[in-house]
């Protein structure tokens, strides 16, 4: 034991008492280690040398185990591996007129529906001028100055189901507006819109002229029932309807109101074609309603608007080409 004490030991040379100065402390130094290790040396046998014992190495364990460590991660397969990017975050892509509203979003779907017509009627258009090639020149020159008045035929039958149709249709709407007891159908009430009332009149004109009133189509009855439920179960849904059938009505049903008029009933102005005001400035009242609701409505929600407005101009549509039925 003494003899392995005396190998990890340096024998310092000797100290007397005399030389020390009086109470005194000696610094042991420690190499790897910040701290400073004090050895107190007090003078309690004067008469004897102290011989004092000093650590010549000492091996900083952490250090080592540290080094090894890394060295052996170095070497481990996963650092041999390329460094993982990090996933940029995905945003999603705005709809067109998705800053401007609900109802621009809809417009937008209402525009790609027209020009998804307008190609059909285009493929049709030229496999027609294919097989007409082969007419004469005359024959086509005639054709061209009737085509409008053979795609565009109106009967007095037909434009009546159209009034009936859209009446039934109004009235619903509209007294599922005011008779809702959710807040948000309020923003809609007394809007000027309105429009059951004016086919009321011009329906009960037509009565008068010995013409038989019939009943409103299946089709019909079918597309108010669908709005009763979304009334209950979807009230944006709703909206998305209500919306798109007043701005059907104003954007088209007028135009078309007043060419049947003209052709059929001597150009007699129509209720339907009457307003309290400008149409136009009236929709844009529910249009600011409509987007300002709409700030509340999820993603979800909007997008389902979206693909009910496609149902509304096909119901629509069916009750304006019901002026055209022979």
């Amino acid at each position: 034991m003494k003899a392995h004490t005396a190998a990890a030991m340096v024998n310092l040379p000797t100290v007397t008492p005399s030389s020390l100065p009086p109470p005194s402390r000696f610094l042991v130094h420690y190499p790897f280690y910040s701290t400073k290790t004090q050895i107190a040396l007090t003078n309690s046998h004067p008469s004897k040398s102290i011989r004092v014992s000093v650590i010549t190495c000492c091996l900083n364990s952490t250090t080592e185990a540290s080094t090894i460590s890394s060295s052996h991660d170095e070497a481990s397969p996963q650092n041999l591996l390329p460094p993982v990017k990090k996933k940029r975050k995905a945003y999603r892509r705005l709809r067109p007129g998705e800053t401007q509203g609900i109802t621009e979003e809809m417009r937008f779907v209402a525009m790609k529906l027209r020009e998804k017509k307008l190609k059909v009627k285009t493929e049709k258009s030229d496999e027609s001028d294919g097989s007409s090639d082969r007419e004469t020149d005359g024959s086509d020159d005639n054709d061209g100055e009737n085509s409008d008045d053979q795609t565009w035929e109106p009967e007095l039958d037909g434009f009546l189901r159209y009034l009936v149709d859209s009446k039934f249709v109004f009235n619903m709407i509209e007294r599922m507006v005011d008779e809702s007891q959710d807040v948000s159908f309020a923003y809609f009430r007394n809007t000027g819109l309105e429009r059951f009332e004016s086919f009321s009149k011009d329906i009960e004109w037509l009565s008068q002229q010995n013409i038989t009133i019939p009943e409103p189509l299946f089709t019909s009855k079918k597309y108010v029932k669908y709005l009763e439920d979304l009334a209950a179960e979807s009230p944006p849904l709703f909206f998305c309807h209500l919306y798109n059938i007043y701005f059907s009505h104003i954007a088209g049903g007028q135009v078309i109101a007043r060419k049947v008029s003209e052709k059929l009933l001597e150009g007699r102005e129509l209720e339907i074609c009457k307003w309290p005001g400008d149409p136009e400035e009236l929709l844009k009242g529910m249009r600011d309603k409509l987007n300002a609701l709409a700030q509340h409505w999820s993603r979800d929600e909007k997008n389902k608007c979206l693909k009910e407005t496609s149902k509304c101009f096909m119901y629509m549509g069916t009750i304006i080409r019901l002026i055209i039925m022979r």
